[in-house]
This record gives C-alpha cells, sequence and structure tokens, in this order.
C-alpha cells in the first residue's frame, strides 16, 4: 500500500493545481475529504483556536500539535500536510518533529524560518532567524527525510516581511538546493512578487490564501498560470465555523431556532451510517 508520503508525490507528480483546505480536527478534515479534495492541511494557527482557544503565537507545544495531527490523519485517507512551526527547537528537535509527524501518519511536514516563538505570517510582529540558522534547521528535516523517515519535507520563509522580498526569496532558493520538497514564500504583497518568486525558485510551490490577509486571493487558473502548484486556504473552514457558530448562538439568544443541518444529515456527516452498517455485519446491531 501507497504510504501517506507516496500519495503526496504522486499528486505532485500530475499536472495541475493542487486546492488545499486547511483544516482543525477531524470532523474537519472528514469534512475536506467528503467533498472531494485530495489534500488537506493542518493548520497551526487554527488548531491553536480550537483546542485552545489562544492565538497562533507559539503557545502551543509539540505534544499538542502532534496529538491533534494523529487524530486527524487517522480520520481520513488523503495525505494531509501538517504545520510544524519552528521545528520546536534547535535542529536535534528539528529532526525528533520531523519523525513524530511521519508517525503520526502526516505526508509533509511545514518548517518555518521564524524565531521561536513563532506567530501566523499574515500578523505583526514576526522576527526571523539568519539565514544561516535557517538553513540548518532545514537540513536537518532533510536529513531525517533523507535517514529513512517517509516524509516530504516544506520549506517556508517569512523573510519577505522582515527582510524583504530579495532576501525571501534567496532563502527559498537555498532551501530547494538543500532538498526541501515543495517551498513557501509567506505574505508576498502582490501578483508581481508572486510571479517571481514563482520564476526564480525550482520547485514546487505553495501560494497561502487567507481572506482578507496580505497576499492577493488570486482564482486557481492564475495560480496555475503563475507557476504555483499549491494553494491553501488554511483558515476559511475556521473562519465561516466562528461565523455559523456565533450567528447560531444570537439566534439562541432571542429565542430562535437556528438555522442547522437536519439530524440525520448530521448522523451521515459524523459516520453513523457506517457504524450502523458495521454493526449489521459483525452482529452486533441492538435494532431501533
Amino acid at each position: 500500500m501507497p504510504t501517506p508520503a507516496d500519495r503526496l508525490r504522486a499528486l505532485l507528480a500530475q499536472p495541475g493545481l493542487l486546492p488545499m483546505p486547511g483544516c482543525h480536527d477531524a470532523m474537519s478534515a472528514k469534512l475536506v475529504e467528503q467533498a472531494g479534495f485530495p489534500i488537506a492541511f493542518m493548520s497551526g494557527f487554527a488548531v491553536s483556536a480550537a483546542r485552545l482557544g489562544l492565538p497562533d503565537t507559539g503557545l502551543i507545544s509539540y505534544g499538542e500539535m502532534v496529538d491533534q495531527g494523529r487524530t486527524i490523519c487517522g480520520a481520513v485517507s488523503i495525505p494531509l500536510i501538517g504545520d510544524g512551526d519552528t521545528g520546536f527547537g534547535n535542529p536535534l528537535n528539528v529532526k525528533r518533529t520531523v519523525a513524530g509527524y511521519a508517525r503520526a501518519g502526516f505526508a509533509c511536514i511545514m518548517i518555518e524560518d521564524q524565531v521561536m516563538p513563532k506567530r501566523c505570517g499574515h500578523t505583526r510582529g514576526k522576527a526571523v532567524v539568519t539565514r544561516e540558522e535557517a538553513s540548518l534547521r532545514l537540513q536537518a528535516a532533510v536529513d531525517a527525510r533523507n535517514e529513512g523517515v517517509d516524509i516530504l519535507i516544506m520549506a517556508r520563509t517569512d523573510a519577505r516581511a522582515t527582510d524583504g522580498l530579495d532576501e525571501g526569496i534567496a532563502r527559498c532558493r537555498a532551501f530547494a538546493e538543500i532538498g526541501a520538497d515543495i517551498t513557501f514564500l509567506e505574505a508576498p504583497l502582490s501578483e508581481a512578487e508572486m510571479r517571481r518568486y514563482c520564476d526564480e525558485v525550482p520547485g514546487p510551490k505553495m501560494a497561502n490564501l487567507i481572506e482578507f490577509g496580505k497576499t492577493p486571493l488570486l482564482p486557481p487558473a492564475r495560480l496555475e498560470a503563475i507557476g504555483y502548484k499549491i494553494a491553501v486556504y488554511p483558515l476559511t473552514l475556521l473562519n465561516v465555523s466562528i461565523k455559523a457558530m456565533r450567528a447560531a448562538l444570537a439566534r439562541i439568544q432571542r429565542g430562535e431556532a437556528a438555522d442547522v443541518l437536519d439530524f440525520e444529515t448530521l448522523q451521515a456527516a459524523v459516520g453513523f451510517p457506517d457504524y450502523y452498517a458495521a454493526e449489521e455485519r459483525y452482529g452486533t446491531s441492538r435494532g431501533g
């Protein structure tokens, strides 16, 4: 059977852009798969919000992230890319993090060059380590893969915001030379910047599309034409979930019925029909 990493490698080898919604728990990951998407992304921003109710400012730990990832990966069959933040320490910590994400079931881990504690790439107060330290961090991740950990490595840089576009592109080129499978220049400010990144950096590249964020929300056909391979929508499901829950709470406060799924549809979404079928197969059904 192909591993998650094998399935992701096959997707990257196919023509066309890969749209990749973000997820934050098993239910959101299942909805991504049920909708027909071939891949999903475990967003650190979304997991920190859903699991801790806290902002993405380095407050969530390696143990919490890998535990959430294990649950998410176990709920679906599509390959997942996991947000590995800075690798949670020095290069030796990075190697442990890469191995832990692979054991959790991820197809790929994203490692970034921010100073720890890191924060969301579209918020203020970011800082990055030197290019040399970032390269050592990435080298450790690539070494873990090359030593037998079955996982792809995505290298992210936030240097565009702190040191300018030239430095961001230079870092992506260095990461590709070290052996990153995918690069990710965070928060380019225009289509021209996105195009320059794609023109100057080899290998598969990811665009990060956050509603009301810093990067233009270009349509998929345009992203593909520019040279991107993956388009991630990391916060859309978290965003609409919060909006829908607030609307439902407001209706309850007014004494009104919330706008909800019918109960059969809700049961189907969480897997009751498959469970009932298994009960029948093994003779454990309790009947109506």
